[in-house]
């Protein structure tokens, strides 16, 4: 009951279907944030397509100029030398026919996944686990590589990897409640520029129709997508 209370509390002020500047939205976010953990400041963008179709999926990855303030998890599939890159570059999980094993048991306990190119026949069959996870290492977002070590600095460093959705959302979480309001815009921007560069050539009309933000327990906040793309 209290937790009913507390939100009721939190959307004192905020109007659902009024639009404000990103600034303000911010600030309304921020002021909201009152859960005892560091809440996770979240995204949600409205595009104007239909993932459906091939010509309008819209994927990619962004690094965000303030990281995410979240410890990433990576596992990597490699073997050989670049097993022991990926270990000595800071990876939690490194294997390959064993890692398989482990995915395909249910025990996931990572958030990024990166493979070298030579593990892909293998992390193939793990499509039906990982792919609805959002976790299966594709090249288009850098997660196939030979770069191992780079890989994993992007994946420890903030980079937040993006993906639409069937209704045609992109959700995503870009940083800290405790983070400084300018640190917050600064990645809501960034994280918006990426996915408006990723605009497929398919897509007719209005691309960004809506934005919102929200805090772990608090209420949406709409945003004016005007606000989010200005430098």
């Amino acid at each position: 009951m209290a937790t009913g209370k507390r939100y009721t509390k939190a959307r004192e002020g905020v109007d659902p279907t009024k639009l404000v500047g990103l600034d303000e939205a911010v600030k309304l976010v921020k002021e909201r944030a009152t859960a005892k953990f560091d809440e996770t400041i979240e995204i949600a963008l409205n595009l104007g397509i239909d993932p459906r179709h091939a010509d309008q999926m819209v994927r990619g990855v962004v690094a965000l100029p303030n990281g995410t303030g979240r410890t990433q998890r990576v596992a990597v599939f490699a073997k050989g030398a670049k097993a022991e890159e990926a270990k000595a570059a800071g990876a939690d999980i490194v294997g390959a026919e064993d890692l398989v094993e482990i995915v395909n048991s249910g025990k996931i306990e990572f958030d990024r996944c990166i493979a070298t190119p030579d593990m892909m026949p293998l992390v193939g069959r793990l499509g039906k686990v990982l792919g609805p996870r959002n976790l299966m290492p594709n090249p288009k977002v850098g997660t196939v590589t030979m770069d191992v070590k780079g890989a994993i600095a992007a994946a420890k460093g903030g980079s937040v990897e993006f993906r639409v959705e069937k209704a045609g959302i992109i959700q995503a979480g870009i940083g800290k409640a405790s983070f400084g309001a300018d640190k917050l815009a600064q990645n809501i921007r960034a994280f918006t520029d990426a996915v408006v560069k990723a605009k497929p050539a398919g897509a007719k009309g209005t691309y960004l129709q809506k934005v919102a933000i929200s805090s772990t327990m608090g209420p949406g906040v709409r945003v004016e997508p005007s606000s989010v793309l200005q430098a």
